[in-house]
């Protein structure tokens, strides 16, 4: 039921997203230089590392590390990938993700393949046998503002009470989120 949810969800957003992503597009393409999407190497279900699409909001020459470990982000964000991020519209291209099958609308976000405290702490604590979502209980309750012990705790808390309705909640409330621009911090 969830997988056959996170299909229909993927191409409702597609059919009523498909300009604005182009537009998202272009504009990137327009403002500066390289590719588009950004491909991250991430943590999927059972550890396992996929390829996850964003919208790319730093320059080319960023390192390939955490935001929050750059010693100043805002220098090396793009003309509109300040905007991006402060809307989460740099998440739309998981959607792809969804339809493979390597993400699920909702369930824990996907680590970075570096994060190795984040995922020691899913996988301890059994986390790590759920697909990546795009949102998630941990999202909707601090975002980036959560240290990472307790967002696994978030994320061991969807484990056990995970359901359609929870789901619903969920992107409920990540849609709230969003339009308030909560719990965004780069």
């Amino acid at each position: 039921m969830k997988r056959i949810f996170d299909i229909s969800m993927s191409f409702l957003v597609l059919v009523i997203l498909g300009i604005p992503l182009l537009v998202i597009a272009i504009l990137i393409r327009l403002t500066s230089r390289g590719s588009v999407l950004y491909w991250s190497d991430r943590i999927g279900v059972n550890n396992t590392i996929f390829k996850m699409p964003k919208f790319r909001t730093m320059r080319i020459d960023t390192p390939a590390v955490a935001t929050h470990l750059l010693g100043d982000p805002a220098h090396f964000l793009t003309p509109v990938g300040n905007f991006l991020r402060k809307s989460s519209l740099d998440e739309l291209p998981q959607i792809f993700s969804i339809l493979k099958g390597d993400m699920s609308v909702v369930g824990p976000r996907p680590a970075l393949f570096n994060q190795d405290d984040l995922v020691q702490l899913r996988t301890a604590k059994g986390v790590h046998v759920l697909t990546p979502g795009l949102t998630g209980w941990a999202q909707i309750n601090g975002r980036d503002e959560l240290p990472i012990p307790i967002k696994v705790e978030y994320d061991g808390y969807y484990l056990e009470h995970q359901s359609f309705f929870f789901d619903l909640r969920i992107i409920y409330l990540t849609f709230l989120k969003v339009i308030k621009r909560e719990g965004v911090t780069h």
